[in-house]
């Protein structure tokens, strides 16, 4: 097994829009994908469980990510011929071979996250001191 990365062929580029290098970052574009993902690690989940275990998720919102990583083949639901019914959901294989990354992106918030919140805090003031110059 190779440690390079294939080559890219000369008439493509890894910034268009529609190249594979960027579906993960597009999976990831939208902001409870990985926070979902990562609340159906353990296994099988009711909305109502992931509701309660991501916590700031409106059921709307839920609702819209469950179907949206459906779609993008990361999770599958099963639903159960029950009075009243019931529904399930996890993750696939693809959606399962997300952990590692996501896992990685935690452990770098987890080191990064406070110099990238202060430098947040230093444009927000920045700005507003920027603003009242000119006021």
């Amino acid at each position: 097994m190779s440690d390079t990365l294939p080559a890219v062929p000369t008439h493509t580029s890894p910034f268009l829009a529609d190249c594979r290098a960027r579906v993960g970052m597009d999976v990831l574009a939208h902001a409870w994908n990985g926070i979902v993902i990562f609340a159906l690690r353990p296994g099988p989940r009711r909305p109502a469980a992931l509701r309660k275990d991501i916590g700031g998720i409106s059921p709307k919102v839920l609702n819209q990510t469950l179907r949206r990583l459906e779609a993008y083949g990361l999770v599958e639901h099963r639903r159960y011929a029950e009075a009243p019914p019931r529904v399930e959901y996890r993750l696939t294989a693809s959606g399962r071979s997300l952990l590692g990354p996501l896992e990685a992106l935690g452990a770098w918030s987890w080191e990064h996250g406070d110099a990238v919140l202060a430098a947040q805090e230093r444009a927000e003031q920045a700005g507003r001191a920027g603003r009242g110059q000119r006021g």
